[in-house]
């Protein structure tokens, strides 16, 4: 992977722990790091997020190679790994944290994701309206350092078990049949 050409891409899609995981096991990324955008407050904290009042939404960043994996693959596992016609919220996490949103940097991209949702909403694969939100990336706040790589730290603990772990293997066995999978 040439990390000098990589391009970089931030949306939220529910619970950064699920999406994080899931996009590190995939060829051509580099890194999808736990965080923060789309808020009000400089150095969000995990807890201030939580409480809905800092506009924030968890999010990943993921540093990836275009070369090895497309913006519009990246697209195709965002939309495989959360609803994006749930407002605010991804089953029981519920507030405005858990939103669906595409962070773009710049007009291309922006056509690209509202590309991309066109097409995944085309698709079927979700009933209803879809309500990702399309926003321009002012700011990417790392989350707190034990956020990162949680689930791989914590696969036991019940929220890991019973959300992330089940949501890992569907992805695995979807993307793995696609060859998509780091081995």
């Amino acid at each position: 992977m040439d990390k000098n050409n990589l391009e970089y891409i931030v949306f939220g899609g529910g619970c950064f722990w699920c999406v994080e995981s899931c996009f590190n096991m995939l060829k051509g990324v580099h890194e999808a790091v736990s965080g923060y955008s789309g808020g009000t407050v400089d150095n969000p904290t995990y807890e201030a997020v939580c409480t809905g009042e800092t506009g924030h939404a968890e999010v990943v960043q993921i540093a990836y190679d275009p070369k090895i994996i497309s913006y519009e693959q990246l697209m195709e596992v965002f939309f495989f790994l959360h609803d994006p016609t749930q407002l605010n919220r991804q089953g029981n996490d519920i507030g405005t944290q858990y939103r669906s949103v595409i962070f773009y940097n710049d007009e291309t991209e922006k056509k690209k994701a509202e590309d991309a949702v066109k097409k995944s909403e085309a698709s079927g694969k979700w009933a209803g309206k879809y309500v990702t939100e399309i926003t321009k990336l002012e700011k990417f706040w790392p989350a707190e350092t034990y956020h990162q790589g949680y689930y791989s730290a914590n696969p036991n603990t019940p929220y890991c078990s019973a959300v992330v772990g089940p949501k890992i293997q569907k992805f695995r066995k979807y993307f793995g049949e696609k060859g998509w999978l780091e081995e």
